[in-house]
């Protein structure tokens, strides 16, 4: 029964591709898909009550997609523009932010270092293994006011540290 729209399929085809291979393949990708549903469907072709509108509406959407791949693909080669059209690397991957993030890093690890003990744990608990207050309280054997009050203590060592790295010398 479909087998009598290939020719009419296909050159629907071609007139939107202008390419007989490439229509053939689309052809063929559309002829799979509405067989798939016959086939995969409890009633078989009676599922399909207009075969001929299927197979047109499946090629007319692969059709789309493979415009849509085509429009994506389409771009200059890096090599053919002037090197001051290359584009730049992200923000965060440029050698100056890279350095500053490093300094950034090494200034918050000093400051957490050089924090006492108890409450260099229960903001290293907090902020790197993400454990809520209470369940640091627990942990540790002190109150929930303490937790908080270590985290906070905390923050404004590593906030006054990167201060510092900012303030001109």
């Amino acid at each position: 029964m479909l087998a009598h729209y290939y020719q009419e399929l296909l050159n629907f085809c071609w007139r939107s591709l202008r390419n007989r291979e490439a229509a053939a393949d689309l052809v063929q990708e559309s002829y799979l898909r509405v067989l798939g549903v016959q086939h995969n469907s409890e009633l078989g072709e009676q599922a399909v009550r207009e075969p001929r509108a299927l197979l047109y509406h499946t090629a007319r959407n692969l059709i789309i997609d493979k415009h849509r791949r085509a429009a994506l693909r389409q771009h200059d080669a890096l090599d053919a523009l002037p090197e001051t059209a290359h584009p730049s690397a992200p923000q965060h991957l440029q050698p100056e932010q890279a350095l500053e993030g490093s300094q950034d890093w090494r200034a918050c690890v000093d400051a957490i270092d050089a924090l006492p003990p108890r409450c260099r744990d229960a903001f290293v608990l907090h902020i790197f293994e993400e454990l809520p207050h209470a369940q640091i309280a627990a942990r540790m054997g002190i109150s929930v006011s303490m937790v908080e009050k270590h985290i906070a203590r905390g923050m404004l060592s590593c906030q006054k540290q990167l201060q510092s790295l900012r303030v001109p010398a």
